[in-house]
């Protein structure tokens, strides 16, 4: 088990401007719940001028905290995000989130992720559905509930603190195949040789049926989507670094050849390969 949360940038667009205009970091979650939970990504902003981010989606859950301001803080569930994801960052605010796993979400959600996939659910529009939004709602109408404000204030540690009392504090309903789920698709993000959904489905001794369908109920999208986007992000990554060799790239993450790696790249960010490599820094 990890003993201090993964340091790539993969799925940020530019990088390298985030970190000079916010505080960004990451933490570790409580023991019990790193099965399930990637870390805690924490953002502080304080802006003379608007910021506009933009994101490709990893295939996992979050759960967001965020005060504009001395404005009410917000919190909402968001899905797997199928497209690039754009936020406007302006004047000063904080975020606080949970990345989950791909396929750690079902536990605490206790049936298929995939009708959360594509959408950003405001935390009490899910009253009665996750009981974190419950007790939320609660707490906002004078309840006995957790305090809505100031939720994830604080230090680092004390932010931390809340979102694992947040999640401890719900039963999970323990699935057989979590665990099985996670680290298959582990094993598609690190292992570069995991091109195709059959071949993968093989090795893993089992069907493209029931590959499928477990990754629709547990991580909210199918294999040929995850093993895409994870080889995307990594031609995103790389090419922050400066322009690679796009060809030899292209080979190396499975794709037919430069021109299909051109135009996924392109219909995803919004910009060829080598106009986004010209523009980050």
């Amino acid at each position: 088990m990890r003993h201090q949360p993964r340091g790539d940038s993969r799925g940020i667009l530019d990088p390298a401007r985030l970190l000079r205009r916010v505080r960004f970091r990451r933490h570790l979650p409580a023991v019990a719940l790193r099965p399930y939970v990637e870390h805690y990504w924490l953002v502080d902003w304080e802006l003379t001028e608007p910021l506009t981010q933009r994101i490709v989606p990893h295939p996992a859950v979050n759960v967001v905290f965020r005060r504009d301001g001395d404005g009410p803080e917000t919190a909402e569930v968001a899905g797997v995000g199928r497209e690039l994801f754009a936020i406007t960052l302006a004047g000063a605010g904080r975020a606080s989130g949970v990345q989950f796993r791909p396929g750690g979400f079902r536990p605490f959600w206790g049936r298929s992720v995939a009708e959360l996939t594509g959408r950003r659910w405001p935390m009490p529009s899910l009253a009665g559905r996750w009981p974190p939004a419950a007790a939320l709602v609660d707490a906002a109408s004078g309840g006995a509930g957790s305090p809505p404000a100031g939720r994830c204030d604080g230090t680092d540690a004390e932010r931390c603190r809340a979102l694992d009392d947040l999640l401890l504090g719900w039963a999970t309903e323990a699935h057989p195949v979590t665990e099985e789920v996670i680290a298959l698709v582990e094993a598609v993000r690190v292992d570069r040789t995991v091109l195709r959904v059959d071949d993968f489905a093989r090795r893993r001794g089992l069907s493209v049926r029931r590959l499928q369908r477990l990754f629709l109920a547990h991580v909210g999208v199918g294999p040929k989507w995850v093993i895409r986007r994870y080889r995307l992000q990594e031609a995103v990554e790389q090419a922050a670094g400066g322009p690679p060799d796009w060809a030899a790239l292209a080979a190396d993450l499975g794709y037919s050849d430069q021109a299909h790696l051109v135009r996924e790249f392109t219909a995803v960010v919004g910009v060829s390969p080598a106009a986004y490599a010209r523009s980050v820094g």
